[in-house]
């Protein structure tokens, strides 16, 4: 659970109802690509050990070959690290007021988004193929009438939950939004007598 005193532009009584980031399923899917990447070209290596170590003793192709691997190796610990860093720090705040999405682009870019739940027109929740099926993970989107069309929850947890807290949310809030309106026009009336 995130502690309150970071939230983003935290408003009076606001509390966080949800917190999200991406499912595991999507974590086990940069490990496979890692492991499939590293391991094929090492057990090739291995397999036919006798031609690499015969390459490997030439004065040219030798070092050739150890730059190619070491930046080919290289490579793939970047993507993982990359893949591993947008995984982790791709979050869904939910909270009883808003909606914030944080989305980590790359290393350096970051987006932060938020809207109030008094803006949701309508929230679609998302399950496709058999692993989002079993795994019961999926996407959530969230439109708006603003100039960002939808919010996307990528690869969450349980997306008809969520969908349907969303919903029950935007209902609260909206009846919320709709007694100070009523409260404060009955301030006002006092106030002018």
């Amino acid at each position: 659970m995130m502690r309150l005193d970071r939230l983003p532009n935290q408003r009076d009584d606001e509390r966080v109802v949800l917190f999200l980031r991406r499912h595991w399923f999507a974590l086990l899917s940069i490990l496979t690509a890692f492991t499939l990447l590293t391991g094929v070209p090492l057990i090739l290596g291995w397999y036919f050990w006798d031609t690499v170590d015969a390459w490997l003793q030439q004065e040219i192709l030798g070092p050739l070959i150890v730059t190619i691997g070491s930046i080919y190796f290289l490579s793939v610990w970047l993507f993982a690290f990359l893949e591993f860093t947008d995984y982790y720090l791709d979050t869904w705040i939910i909270t009883n007021e808003r909606i914030i999405n944080i989305e980590q682009q790359g290393l350096f870019n970051r987006t932060a988004s938020e809207l109030d739940l008094a803006s949701v027109q309508d929230t679609t929740a998302e399950i496709r193929g058999i692993w989002q099926t079993l795994f019961t993970y999926g996407n959530v989107f969230v439109q708006t009438g603003g100039e960002k069309a939808r919010f996307h929850f990528k690869n969450i947890d349980n997306p008809e939950h969520v969908k349907e807290l969303i919903n029950a949310l935007v209902e609260e809030d909206k009846r919320r939004l709709s007694l100070l309106g009523a409260g404060g026009k009955g301030k006002m009336k006092t106030i002018i007598k």
